[in-house]
């Protein structure tokens, strides 16, 4: 299932709304149904500082489409259950300008999540004098640059906290509190981390080994344009891990994986659309779209005008 941003906020503004029980700091409410089941949690914890738990299961494949907007601080910790095994992963991302990008979920399989964000002036609150330390200063970047991304596997220390959050035995102001702590204390272990690892700390090098596994996934992408693998399911398919996969495309191809694989879906479809043999609908459904409406969207954004409309003019 294929979503703009604005598309998918709404639909969790909506089951907010109609299933939202808690006070005015606390939402507790079921996940919507035409995307899948589960519960989130959204706690705003203070001013600018906000933790969401998930606990969901997506009925399909869910991508997001996210323009390029200004992003808070923020970091994700996710645990994906699949068949008998848990895999572990977070991602941290600094202050400053996302990207156009594509959000991938996976589908079939239960994912429980802690998500944070914090924005920049709390963040530099908590730190103090250590605010101007030129590694924190990389995480708060203006909103005209890049952000800064990592991502990595939990230290211990990281998975025992993400446990306490999920496991929170307390009610009321004491359970905020409490929360909020388990929040810095995450935020302390992944400042930690982002200057202890040699990995994830600097850009790896890619050997001309890894730029020929990069391309191999991107065939492999192209060839399974309507059922593309998930992203640990590519880098085991190509013999890397996921986070070289993820820088890797960014320096070779200059976007995401997913990113790419939604240009080439445009790209085909625009070519489908050409050649003037099938219908929209069919020419969305071959490049991987299930809805109709969220393709047109999606071409519009790329070419400037409606798929039934260039498909016509085509014809004409």
């Amino acid at each position: 299932m294929a979503l703009s941003q604005t598309d998918y906020r709404t639909w969790m503004d909506e089951a907010a709304a109609s299933s939202g029980t808690g006070d005015s700091t606390e939402w507790r409410y079921c996940y919507p149904s035409a995307l899948g089941w589960g519960q989130e949690c959204s706690v705003a914890l203070r001013e600018g500082l906000e933790l969401l738990i998930s606990d969901v299961c997506l009925n399909e494949d869910l991508e997001v489409d996210q323009g390029e907007r200004p992003h808070p601080l923020e970091y994700t910790f996710e645990l994906l259950h699949r068949r008998d095994q848990c895999q572990q992963r977070y991602s941290l991302y600094g202050s400053g300008l996302a990207p156009t990008d594509l959000w991938v979920v996976p589908g079939h399989q239960r994912m429980v999540s802690v998500n944070v964000h914090i924005d920049p002036e709390p963040f530099q609150q908590w730190l103090g004098d250590a605010s101007q330390d030129a590694r924190i200063l990389d995480l708060l970047r203006s909103p005209e640059q890049p952000y800064l991304e990592r991502s990595g596997t939990p230290t211990a220390a990281m998975q025992m906290a993400v446990q306490q959050i999920l496991r929170c035995p307390f009610q009321g102001l004491t359970r905020r509190l409490y929360l909020e702590s388990k929040v810095w204390e995450l935020m302390a272990l992944l400042i930690d981390d982002l200057n202890t690892s040699g990995n994830d700390a600097k850009t790896p090098t890619l050997k001309p080994d890894d730029v020929e596994r990069i391309h191999y996934a991107s065939k492999i992408l192209r060839r399974q344009i309507t059922h593309p693998p998930t992203l640990i399911e590519l880098a085991r398919a190509v013999g890397i891990n996921d986070h070289k996969l993820k820088v890797g495309f960014r320096q070779v191809f200059g976007t995401t994986v997913f990113g790419y694989l939604h240009e080439h879906r445009m790209e085909r479809s625009h070519q489908l659309l050409e050649a003037g043999e099938l219908s929209v609908t069919a020419a969305a459904e071959a490049v991987g779209f299930t809805s109709r409406g969220h393709f047109a969207a999606a071409f519009r954004r790329k070419y400037g005008v409606n798929p039934g409309v260039y498909a016509r003019g085509r014809r004409a």
